[in-house]
């Protein structure tokens, strides 16, 4: 069973970088590709990047711009998103996910769902 627990959320200044991490604690397997997703409040639930199994492919929501990096260690089971020059718009519940089929292109991630999803961690830029 998949078991997703999302770590790292805190407040922060704008211009800052944080590192989420996203820890399996079930039986994610290696081949499962692992996302990000964010929520704003009273705003619909945004794809932020996703990483195939072997992480050799990485897409990102067009709002990234180079700011965001996803990676995968899969000896860890862990998932980890890397964010710098936050912005208060940034502010979100932040959501890792994970599918069992693998595409190879974001429109997929974004509209067919993710198969398991975490509980969320929440980062806030402060302005």
């Amino acid at each position: 069973q998949v078991q997703l627990v999302e770590s790292g959320g805190r407040l922060v200044q704008t211009g800052g970088s944080l590192r989420l991490s996203c820890a399996d604690a079930g039986r994610t397997r290696t081949t499962y590709a692992m996302g990000w997703f964010r929520q704003a409040p009273g705003k619909e639930r945004e794809f932020v990047a996703v990483i195939t199994g072997n992480g050799g492919s990485k897409y990102y929501g067009d709002f990234v711009k180079g700011r965001f990096t996803i990676s995968r260690d899969n000896a860890k089971n862990m998932v980890y998103l890397q964010m710098n020059s936050l912005k208060p718009e940034d502010t979100a519940v932040y959501y890792c996910a994970a599918n069992e089929k693998t595409y190879y292109n974001s429109y997929a991630y974004q509209n067919y769902g993710m198969d398991y999803w975490g509980k969320g961690t929440l980062v806030t830029v402060s302005s």
